[in-house]
């Protein structure tokens, strides 16, 4: 069952995950130490991000996590599990596209996340690479020529066979930070869905009322498929400053109290997984699809999250 199929038809709250590929030269055990905790609470699929390179601190372009495919094959195999890697237009050709989307399907992975992507600079404008794709909508597009059969160079190389590859796309209840508001963000995910996106899990919230508020603009924009809320669980005490920086979002007034009022991580850590309880609770009482949480190798907090809330 793809994972459109797992969203659109479950009659209640279900549970899965993200997690980050290692750091390059890093091993596969901080990957299984997230996973194994969480597999009692049945996961019906792993996301599994990728990352565009980035410059260091000698203003070098380098990749600090590769292995997206790497890892999403040796998860499904070793799991049994669905799984989801992200693909980016950021960073790569649309003939680089096809070359990880053709090595995905010779592996039978065939759910797949569309992004665009950063800049490979923050704060900069987002470029396409050259003969890239622009925006996830275009990336789906290039998905949905390859699921009918047509790949780039069929000129050359005749008939191809047919993928099919499910799609699933990101929203941002806060907005995406280039959009110049709420409502013309939706109009450009509206356009994503149009393209063959299937479902719509959320960036990280930490107020409720966002991503309830998002959820009925979407619907209201005839956006129909299922709306997978993400809930990110606070680890660190200088989250609080952290996360609305790169992320765009905003911490209520009582998180951001609680959170500066911590002298350690730890003390921050329990603040950031009483909140996120709280929010699943709430989430959960209002049957959404599922819960989506991003794991950043917080397992044992998503642990205390899930015994909580279901």
């Amino acid at each position: 069952m793809s994972v459109a199929e797992i969203t659109q038809n479950t009659k209640k709250t279900l549970f899965s995950f993200e997690i980050l590929p290692p750091l390059k030269g890093k091993g596969l055990e901080s990957i299984y130490n997230t996973i194994n905790p969480l597999m009692e609470f049945n996961p019906q699929f792993i996301t599994i991000t990728s990352h565009r390179e980035v410059y260091d601190a000698n203003n070098n372009r380098v990749r600090r996590r590769p292995g997206t495919v790497a890892v999403a094959a040796v998860v499904a195999q070793k799991y049994s599990i669905p799984v989801v890697p992200h693909i980016l237009c950021g960073g790569f050709s649309r003939k680089e596209t096809e070359y990880v989307l053709i090595d995905l399907n010779f592996l039978g992975i065939t759910d797949i996340f569309a992004l665009r992507g950063d800049s490979i600079k923050h704060g900069e404008p987002y470029k396409a690479e050259p003969d890239g794709n622009t925006y996830a909508r275009d990336l789906l597009l290039q998905i949905n020529d390859m699921n009918k059969g047509k790949y780039l160079d069929d000129e050359n190389f005749g008939a191809s066979l047919a993928t099919n590859f499910s799609c699933g796309v990101a929203g941002y209840p806060e907005k995406h930070y280039a959009a110049a508001d709420l409502d013309t963000d939706i109009a450009h995910l509206k356009a994503k869905v149009d393209a063959g996106a299937q479902y719509i899990i959320t960036q990280m919230f930490f107020e409720n009322a966002h991503y309830f508020n998002f959820v009925e603009k979407c619907r209201a924009q005839g956006i129909t498929v299922p709306i997978v809320p993400g809930i990110k669980p606070i680890g660190f005490k200088n989250q609080v400053d952290v996360l609305p920086r790169l992320f765009h979002l905003e911490l209520p007034q009582d998180l951001q109290n609680a959170l500066r009022n911590c002298e350690t991580d730890e003390a921050a850590k329990q603040v950031g997984t009483e909140w996120a309880i709280m929010q699943s609770k709430e989430l959960v009482a209002h049957n959404v699809p599922l819960l989506h949480l991003y794991t950043y190798s917080s397992a044992q907090q998503c642990v205390d999250i899930l015994k909580a809330s279901f």
